[in-house]
């Protein structure tokens, strides 16, 4: 995203799309990046890959998760040029109430299906660790204000507590990772309906090439991840599945597996509705900003005519799922069948 040639890495991002399709994928939320062209291309017949749900860049404060400047381009005056990931739509800086505002609009004119602000520090952040509040709450209120007059949400990048506790004062309806929220804290997101969008890290996996101290913050979400999920449990959270999978063809070719990894804590039954129903119920928040009207995730007279014919019952083998080229033998998406090689 910093120094390769955009083109290339459309082309590449173009083939990925493809990949996630056929690996049973076919509706996927983008929480932060470039995708509009994407989308566009897929929905236009260029090339097959899933629906997306674009934000649109990530807005970040300055220092925040999302600004991948270097240290040298500081400090930023006004009329500078926008940094690399700005200029390419990666994420956006902004760091008043009318800032985040007008970065917002912008995502929307462009048509984001919802926003997203990093609430937090994350583990991949070059500047902001995990502990890190990042947004003022005013600042948050402006692009909830911003969505809700499109029609749409916020979602926000947030681990702790105090990130979780500020976006849901400032109207945000989505919160993505969570893995270090207290009992409170689940509590009340149950208690106001706001929805977790996370994922299960049951191991360091990929954190390997990061640096010593992110893997550190790596180790402390793998080990909130029990401690999140119980809470799911205990409050009813409404709960989305999600991948965070940045900037690894390696680890998205095992997307599958994320789902298999949820049956630590619910059955494959629960483990597939979360993927499937409930992941689509999320979906509509976007309201009128929803780009593709219909219901998904279901299969039922009416809705979007999504299938996925697996050889076997992930029932009874929940890890057929990770095996997508052996063991799914139909894929159809919008009623249109992309693999079929079911025995004659």
């Amino acid at each position: 995203m910093l120094s390769s040639d955009l083109g290339y890495t459309t082309l590449l991002a173009g083939a990925e799309a493809t990949a996630t399709l056929m690996r049973g994928f076919t509706t996927v939320r983008d929480m932060g990046g470039p995708a509009f062209s994407l989308k566009r291309a897929i929905d236009e017949g260029v090339l097959p890959g899933p629906r997306i749900y674009p934000s649109g860049a990530v807005i970040t404060i300055t220092g925040g998760h999302g600004d991948f400047r270097e240290l040298i381009d500081l400090p930023r005056v006004p009329g500078a040029p926008l940094s690399r990931a700005e200029e390419i739509g990666g994420s956006s800086i902004a760091d008043s109430p009318d800032e985040v505002r007008k970065r917002a609009r912008e995502q929307l004119m462009q048509g984001a299906s919802q926003v997203k602000l990093t609430a937090g520090g994350g583990v991949a952040s070059p500047f902001s660790p995990l502990d890190v509040t990042t947004f003022t709450e005013d600042e948050l209120k402006a692009a909830v204000e911003a969505a809700s007059n499109w029609g749409t949400y916020v979602a926000t990048h947030a681990y702790t507590s105090a990130s979780i506790q500020r976006s849901i004062a400032a109207g945000v309806k989505v919160i993505e990772h969570g893995h270090l929220m207290d009992e409170a804290t689940a509590r009340l997101m149950a208690e106001k309906g706001i929805w977790l969008s996370t994922q299960p890290f049951t191991d360091l996996g990929g954190a390997a090439v990061l640096p010593p101290a992110q893997q550190q913050q790596m180790m402390q979400v793998v080990n909130g991840t029990n401690q999140v999920y119980n809470f799911v449990k205990k409050y009813k959270i409404k709960t989305a599945f999600g991948t965070d999978i940045l900037f690894s063809k390696q680890l998205a070719e095992h997307q599958g597996q994320g789902i298999v990894d949820l049956t630590r804590w619910f059955t494959p039954a629960e483990a597939l509705i979360m993927a499937t129903s409930t992941n689509g119920e999320l979906l509509t928040l976007s309201g009128l900003r929803n780009p593709y009207p219909g219901k998904l995730g279901v299969i039922e007279q009416g809705a979007l005519a999504d299938v996925l014919l697996v050889d076997g019952n992930p029932l009874e083998d929940i890890r057929l799922v990770a095996d997508p080229a052996n063991k799914f033998i139909v894929i159809m998406k919008d009623g249109v069948i992309y693999k079929n090689i079911v025995p004659k």
